[in-house]
């Protein structure tokens, strides 16, 4: 539905408030909001922000909705004079909320009953003036929108409007979570009852091979399979039409087949054929002895279980196998669909971090353009950018916009795993491949199989680990450690490096040909210094999520802390600026968040080299505290100096009055964890 021309110049014109009105109500619709909000998440979220959203702008409706397919939307919180109202479903064409699931903020200080006569709820209501912020996802899609309206003029305000679409982009983060969550649910649910349905089948089996071992106990010499009648010594089988079917051959060429070579050739396997064939030179009974063998054929593998009983006389050996295939095939689909149900469940426990994706620069804007076109395809995606910058949120933005987001995105850090175990963390081991390997485990291709698989930090990969996984790239299979059966995948490759990989090639640190197969679709994630404008919607989502983990009563920032925030060069990135706000929540005092006091923080900007392009915010007549080259253990210096400090004022006295812990607002344990983090050590007396 297109936007009334009288609505557009309502909102291009609108009632502006005078200046001084329009700033102290942001500043009380921010501290309203902040202290409403800061201590609560998801549902809770939404009704405590509509309930201060509300107050905070003196209108009697607020609501928080989200959009559903066929041009509706479901509300998740609605205040309604002075008191929470019951949610509601409606239609978006002819409501001014259709313009917002657009994409659009829209305001509209008054008549907007008038401008959209087919929405009857709001001339029931006598809605007058009217503000739809919506909330996007981090592909940047509508998913759903806060409104807020009242039955008198609602006044333009660019201030109170940024305020509220910082706490809209926190709706946004809380929905897009939700969804996370629930879709997330709704996969878990169907492993487990595929899950379920494999155990019944299994449980069945397991039943009949039961019953056909107790008739076979009995009734040995009629062995159905198999059946030798041979010398202790023997090392030959002969084999009946059934076992023959079973391992694919024909009866003419049961005369030049050694046995052995229907083994693979892997530490389990042949440790069963050792075990398998010493009972018959032991005249030992043996029972459950499980072979792998390959088809003759087709080589598909087969699992039969070996039973061996010496005659009564002591001179020869019975022996028989029974073909357990589809029990093992079973038990494998068990341990996958258990496996990942178990990763599922760690994706659903932990922390998704959609929400912290989080700006509205040029330079950020433009990624999220691409990655909504990439998202899309199912080509390989390289992430290119420093650390610190968000590359994982990227990814993980790129594999919901996938048709691939009904499965796992399944995460590897190259640099963290061990070049002995990067194989197998990544295609999986056999029992017995290496030494620790008591069981057969699937690696992360096997996991990610049908969704995607996210390297990080690729350039750390062994050489020898590049040619297995260039091979996944180019043919979808690979084999498992100490296995040589090949095992095929459909898998989304997205990698992600802070290192030069050209520069590696040239060096020959990385291979080239693998190099042009991850360099498909390369995006870069610009550095925090090249989205200045997102530095204050970043620290005060930063302040929010603190505050909130650490239970501080911090609800703002001086203006002195914000212009040292917004100066500072971050080589670390965004990560540098979370570690800086969480220091400085953590070692607050009172509600307003002071770095200067908090953390000795003072402006880089002397000691940066790089800050050479921006001349006009060089403050050489301010000390420094931090350096450009170790800015992160310039800060861990600034924070050892101040422990120390306050550690001697309370003569080195850690707990109780006039304590350190006291002085400084922290749990004890947490003051001793952080001295023995950073070094901290009493003086010894002389």
């Amino acid at each position: 539905m297109e936007m009334p021309a009288q609505a557009a110049n309502e909102q291009v014109v609108g009632l502006e408030a005078p200046p001084n009105a329009a700033r102290l109500q942001a500043d009380e619709l921010l501290r309203a909001i902040t202290k409403g909000t800061v201590a609560v998440t998801g549902r809770d979220f939404f009704r405590s922000l509509v309930e201060q959203l509300a107050r905070g702008l003196h209108a009697r409706y607020s609501f928080v909705a989200e959009c559903l397919p066929n041009r509706r939307a479901r509300s998740l919180a609605f205040w309604k004079d002075g008191q929470f109202g019951e949610n509601f479903e409606y239609d978006l064409p002819g409501t001014p909320c259709m313009k917002v699931a657009e994409g659009r903020t829209c305001q509209f200080p008054e008549r907007v009953a008038e401008l959209f006569p087919e929405d009857k709820d709001l001339f029931n209501l006598g809605a007058i003036g009217y503000l739809g912020v919506p909330l996007f996802n981090t592909v940047r899609q509508v998913i759903g929108h806060v409104v807020v309206f009242d039955d008198k003029p609602m006044p333009a305000d660019p201030i109170a409007l940024s305020v509220v679409e910082i706490f809209a982009a926190r709706a946004a983060a809380e929905l897009e979570q939700e969804q996370a969550q629930r879709e997330l649910g709704v996969l878990l649910a169907e492993l487990e009852q595929q899950k379920h349905h494999i155990s019944a089948q299994l449980q069945q089996a397991t039943e009949a091979l039961r019953t056909s071992e107790e008739r076979f106990r009995d009734l040995f010499d009629e062995a159905p399979i198999a059946y030798v009648h041979e010398g202790l010594d023997s090392r030959f089988i002969r084999v009946n039409r059934t076992a023959m079917s079973i391992l694919g051959i024909k009866p003419e060429e049961v005369a030049g087949i050694y046995g052995k070579s229907l083994v693979p050739d892997t530490p389990e396997a042949q440790r069963g054929l050792r075990e398998a064939l010493g009972s018959i030179g032991r005249g030992t009974d043996t029972s459950g002895v499980v072979l792998e063998l390959r088809r003759k054929d087709n080589g598909k593998p087969v699992w039969v279980q070996w039973w061996s009983r010496p005659d009564s006389s002591g001179g020869y050996t019975r022996t028989m196998f029974i073909d357990i295939t589809d029990r093992v095939l079973m038990e494998q689909e068990k341990a996958r669909l258990e496996a990942q149900s178990n990763y599922l469940r760690e994706e659903i426990r932990s922390e998704h971090n959609f929400d912290e994706i989080v700006g509205n620069s040029p330079a950020l804007l433009k990624v999220l353009g691409q990655v909504e076109q990439v998202a899309s395809t199912d080509s390989t995606v390289l992430i290119l950018g420093e650390t610190g910058t968000g590359k994982e949120l990227v990814a993980r933005a790129i594999h919901e916009g996938s048709r691939r987001n009904h499965r796992p995105l399944v995460k590897v850090n190259c640099a963290a795993i061990s070049a002995g175990l990067v194989e197998s963390e990544l295609f999986g081991h056999v029992r017995g491949a290496f030494t620790g390997a008591l069981a057969n485990r699937d690696g992360r291709f096997k996991l990610a199989d049908g969704g995607t698989l996210f390297l990080d930090e690729v350039g750390e990969l062994p050489p020898e680990t590049q040619v297995k996984l260039l091979r996944v790239l180019q043919e979808q299979e690979f084999e498992p450690v100490g296995s040589s059966q090949s095992v095929r995948v459909d898998v989304r490759i997205i990698a992600a490096t802070n290192k030069d990989l050209g520069a590696l090639v040239s060096e020959g640190k990385f291979r080239s040909d693998l190099y042009y197969r991850l360099n498909v679709l390369p995006l870069r994630v610009p550095p925090l210094r090249e989205r200045q404008g997102d530095v204050p919607l970043l620290a005060a989502f930063f302040l929010q999520k603190f505050v909130q983990k650490h239970g501080k009563p911090v609800s703002q920032f001086s203006e002195e802390t914000m212009r040292r925030l917004a100066d500072y060069h971050w080589p670390g990135n965004i990560r540098e600026l979370q570690n800086v706000i969480e220091r400085a929540v953590v070692l607050a005092q009172g509600n307003t968040l002071t770095l200067a006091s908090a953390l000795d923080f003072a402006s880089p900007l002397r000691d940066n080299p790089q800050q050479e392009a921006a001349p006009e915010k060089r403050n050489t007549s301010e000390p420094s505290s931090l350096n450009a080259q170790s800015a992160s253990g310039s800060l861990a210096d600034v924070e050892r100096r101040h422990i120390e400090s306050v550690l001697a004022q309370a003569k080195w006295m850690i707990e109780g009055e006039g304590g350190a812990a006291r002085i400084l607002n922290l749990h004890p344990s947490t003051l001793r964890s952080r001295m023995r983090k950073l070094g901290i050590k009493r003086p010894i007396r002389s």
